[in-house]
């Protein structure tokens, strides 16, 4: 350490207190995302918090348990099966307090909680890099390493923290991060509470898998801090050496069980809390989730489709390398990587094979050195670097299920932790061989200042949809999403015609979204016809999918096909039951045809199933009312009115209930509130003339 401490002195030239060392590394990490505060909801944001009911107080809490990241049931056929309660929760505590979706007060916590883990990344890299110093009573000296305050403003300022940052979605990484490195340091705890070698404290590795249980109900990869602290104490605190077991198990030395750490009972009594407590949460997981697989499909991650072993490992490979250059050089940044954004390799004759090549070249290389170096601190630090850099990668790699995506940015949020490490003791090095020591220092500041403006520029791009998506084309001319998405937006702000056009480029065999986006715009030409086909390709290629069948429901009543728009909404709720556009628009459908013993059987089989959604009680009230069951009517609107009480419309047709059943003063009650709340909705004030009219008749005849 204190070799890597002195390679360091010409580029941070003085020691640094702790204190100050955190407040850098805290102010420069605000800077570079500080744009993103005022932005809106982007991409996933609007699936997992504006659209996600488990936000909303009439939701109850419990629900959060048995509910998806994206507000879906876990049990459901249509579920992703992450399962982030934690997450959600933190998004509903911002709903309640910021009194709406109001997407500056969701930014403004990711940039602190982002600010927060970069100043935690100071402890963190001390304790790696073995510079923390404790008094003799146990009491940690106010001093940070060098190395550490460079490696924690390296993290601060990455680009490819970007997207968890100023995408509100990122929040799971960014709470599982916060957590991950809780836990991690409070395991270190447990040896600093002990002055006795081999001696630790229960509690503090208790707590750590407490911890650990906690990242991972905010993300998933959170668990795999318990395989970094196993890392930690086999090759830290018991000072294994890797390369010598290995060289004795190779020449079959009976020697091997007198290395002293294989005989530490302290050691495997932790190994064991260690592996019963990941074992122990990753069983409750999974009871919880379910036993059956995420629905994904092959656009999301076309190489886990391959029919040859051999083409998943080359792409899978090809995948690793290119999320190491996104560390190495993160100018090239897209929100979405799927859907032909990256070709498969088809075999080892294409060139990009040969970035595969070199990144196995690089890692053999370090782990090389991290076994064979005599040094026990580049040992350690080489070791712990790669530790941090591929351990939280791994529930992303594909080796042990599928995952639903071909590169993300956000995955690499704590890989980029060792990363950093890595970079900040090759510097190190390279001054050592060096003497253009200034030098090392200007190439350092330049990457430093670098990455700060292109984090400044990246969190602009992530402040709306429209410069999101237009950001991608560039990077990404061959995913289809991109085009889907820009599309989608031209088509949100009216201009059909352009949006046409990127859906078209977008529609590839296998992109159901893209069909329904399509029809969706056809539709809304009164192109029936097309939109019609688009609808149907879409579903040929994604048969469980409730969205489109609900679009193409809504087609067939525009063309008064009542019994086909029926069906095709039965479908969307056999598909997905919480579908409430689909079973509002079937009631609706059905008391406007004058059905209503039917309309009023599908309203109770709707609330059975959705409880708590006000607007199929204001739907079910309206048939009950009709059939002039006028009492459970009533029930029903006044729970709609306890969940929104400012909707006009509620108010309005409350009133026409009590009118008709000849409640005149709670009519006029209700109608004078639902004017107040929408003074031109024109049935109100045309049936409140008339209420008014009758009162007055009334009157002049002293009733």
């Amino acid at each position: 350490m204190a070799e890597l401490e002195a390679d360091l002195d010409h580029i941070i030239p003085s020691s640094v207190p702790s204190f100050w060392a955190k407040l850098v590394v805290g102010f420069v990490s605000l800077v570079c995302f500080a744009r993103s505060y005022d932005g809106d909801f982007v991409f996933d944001d609007s699936e997992a918090i504006v659209n996600n009911k488990d936000l909303r107080a009439e939701t109850p809490l419990g629900d959060l348990w048995h509910h998806d990241f994206w507000g879906s049931r876990l049990s459901s056929n249509t579920s992703h099966k992450s399962y982030r309660p934690l997450t959600v929760l933190t998004f509903r505590i911002n709903y309640y307090l910021s009194g709406g979706f109001h997407p500056m007060s969701f930014h403004v916590v990711n940039i602190l909680l982002h600010g927060g883990i970069s100043v935690l990344m100071v402890d963190v890299f001390s304790v790696l890099f073995g510079g923390l110093q404790y008094s003799s009573k146990g009491r940690r000296l106010d001093l940070a390493p060098r190395s550490s305050l460079l490696a924690a403003l390296l993290f601060a300022v990455h680009p490819v923290h970007t997207e968890c940052v100023a995408g509100v979605v990122g929040r799971a990484d960014l709470l599982g991060a916060l957590f991950f490195l809780l836990s991690f340091l409070g395991y270190c705890k447990a040896f600093r509470e002990s002055h006795k070698e081999g001696m630790h404290s229960t509690f503090w590795v208790l707590l750590s898998v407490f911890l650990g249980a906690v990242a991972m109900l905010c993300k998933e990869q959170g668990i795999t801090v318990l395989g970094l602290n196993a890392v930690f104490d086999i090759l830290v605190i018991g000072k294994l050496n890797v390369l010598e077991v290995v060289q004795r198990v190779l020449h079959k030395d009976k020697s091997l069980e007198n290395i002293g750490v294989l005989r530490n009972g302290g050691l495997l009594f932790r190994m064991t809390l260690l592996a019963l407590g990941g074992a122990g949460v990753l069983y409750m997981r999974w009871k919880i989730m379910g036993t059956g697989p995420p629905p994904f499909t092959e656009v999301d991650n076309p190489a886990s489709f391959a029919d040859s072993m051999l083409v998943r490992a080359i792409n899978y490979n090809y995948y690793y390398s290119l999320n190491a250059w996104l560390l190495l050089c993160p100018w090239w940044l897209c929100f979405d990587w799927s859907m032909g954004c990256i070709p498969l390799i088809k075999s080892v004759g294409d060139w990009r094979v040969i970035a595969l090549a070199a990144l196995w070249f690089c890692l053999i290389g370090l782990i090389c050195q991290a076994l064979c170096s005599e040094d026990s601190h580049r040992r350690r630090i080489l070791t712990l670097g790669l530790g941090f850099l591929i351990i939280p990668f791994l529930p992303a790699s594909n080796l042990f299920f599928r995952v639903g995506f071909v590169v993300a940015e956000r995955v690499l949020y704590l890989p980029s932790a060792g990363y950093c490490m890595l970079l900040t003791f090759g510097f190190g090095a390279l001054s050592k061989q060096t003497k253009r020591k200034k030098l090392i220092a200007a190439l350092i500041l330049g990457i430093l200042f670098i990455n700060t403006l292109r984090c400044m520029i990246r969190s602009g791009e992530w402040r709306s949809e429209e410069q999101l998506f237009r950001s991608a084309l560039s990077v990404c001319p061959l995913n289809a999403k991109v085009h889907y998405n820009v599309g989608k937006n031209l088509a949100d702000k009216g201009n059909q015609t352009a949006a046409i056009r990127y859906y078209r480029e977008a529609v590839r065999p296998d992109f159901a979204a893209a069909w329904m986006n399509l029809g969706i715009v056809q539709n809304s030409l009164k192109r029936f016809e097309a939109a019609e086909q688009s609808y149907r390709t879409a579903i040929k290629h994604r048969r469980k999918y409730p969205d489109c069948y609900y679009n193409l429901g809504r087609l067939y009543a525009d063309l008064n096909r009542h019994v086909d728009a029926l069906n095709a909404w039965r479908n969307a709720t056999v598909l997905k039951p919480e579908h409430s556009l689909a079973w509002n628009n079937m009631i609706i459908l059905l008391d406007n045809t004058g059905n209503l013993a039917q309309a009023e059987a599908v309203g109770r089989e709707a609330l059975e199933l959705i409880p708590n959604d006000h607007s199929l009680m204001f739907s079910l009230a309206n048939v009950l009312g009709k059939s002039q069951k006028y009492k459970e009517s009533e029930a029903l609107f006044l729970k709609a009115i306890k969940a929104h009480p400012n909707t006009a419309s509620y108010h309005g047709n409350l009133a026409v209930l009590y009118h008709r059943w000849g409640h005149l003063d709670l009519a006029k009650k209700h109608y004078e509130i639902s004017l107040q709340l929408d003074p031109t909705a024109p049935g109100t004030k045309e049936n409140y003339g008339l209420l008014r009219r009758k009162l007055e008749q009334m009157h002049k005849k002293g009733v």
